[in-house]
């Protein structure tokens, strides 16, 4: 097993700076950056375990708190064990602040993110990998639309209100991406109807985009995420094979 080390770093933005985990191989040398988007729970242990078994697969790996503007993380006081339907006042605090983060000011970030990775000497030269959850799949798909000259492969899971009727919707930067997409939707996700499923499809085959989306059976809103009622593991392990699969094919 590679041996890894994971620390905090701090990334300079237009806005302030942002926080974040990095994990890399502990070896010395640079390897494929890959970003890492979190969930609306945000920048917390068990996301730092995620990126460090991506860094066991030798990648290096960059968890910014995209909720920086309201502080380090956490920026909210959280269980060890989330349960929203038991504790409903933790998305009584993270609403507003999941809303404040606009699409342009999620990309601002976005770039500074991004140029850190390519200014990182633990980084290799060339595009990089993004995995987001959840919210952060929504980011992943902006940020392979906004910046295609460096992402070569992005991957979202269990996101939600990827492909809305809003003028701002995700899915519309269809037309920009140049990077191969992988989308694994939870069937049993209010945040991601059947109609938003087929119109993502629908935007990213008409813009030809490389592509897959699958459906995973049984799978919550969450499912990823091992410290959260809304886990699965078969479905957890399916999404490292495919992330993992993408990656190793691409970066």
């Amino acid at each position: 097993m590679t041996a890894v080390r994971g620390s905090s770093v701090d990334v300079p933005t237009q806005d302030g700076t942002a926080d974040a985990y990095l994990a890399h191989p502990d070896d010395g040398q640079s390897h494929p950056g890959v970003l890492l988007y979190m969930d609306a729970f945000g920048l917390r242990p068990h996301l730092a375990k995620m990126a460090d078994r991506l860094a066991e697969a030798g990648y290096t790996v960059l968890v910014p708190n995209v909720f920086y503007r309201h502080g380090r993380a956490p920026v909210v006081d959280l269980p060890e064990f989330i349960d929203p339907g038991s504790r409903p006042e933790i998305f009584v605090k993270l609403g507003p602040i999941m809303r404040s983060l606009t699409p342009e000011l999620a990309m601002r970030d976005a770039g500074a993110y991004l140029r850190w990775l390519a200014d990182s000497p633990l980084a290799t030269d060339g595009p990089v990998g993004i995995t987001g959850y959840c919210m952060g799949a929504a980011l992943a798909l902006r940020t392979a639309g906004t910046y295609p000259e460096r992402v070569a492969a992005a991957a979202g899971f269990h996101g939600g209100n990827l492909a809305t009727e809003a003028p701002d919707s995700p899915h519309l930067v269809a037309d920009h991406v140049t990077a191969e997409l992988y989308f694994g939707h939870a069937d049993q996700d209010h945040a991601l109807p059947p109609e938003q499923i087929d119109r993502l499809e629908e935007a990213l085959t008409r813009a030809g985009v490389r592509h897959r989306c699958e459906v995973y059976p049984g799978a919550r809103h969450g499912y990823t995420q091992a410290d959260t009622a809304a886990y699965n593991a078969e479905a957890a392990e399916r999404h490292w094979t495919v992330l993992l699969e993408l990656f190793g094919r691409v970066l």
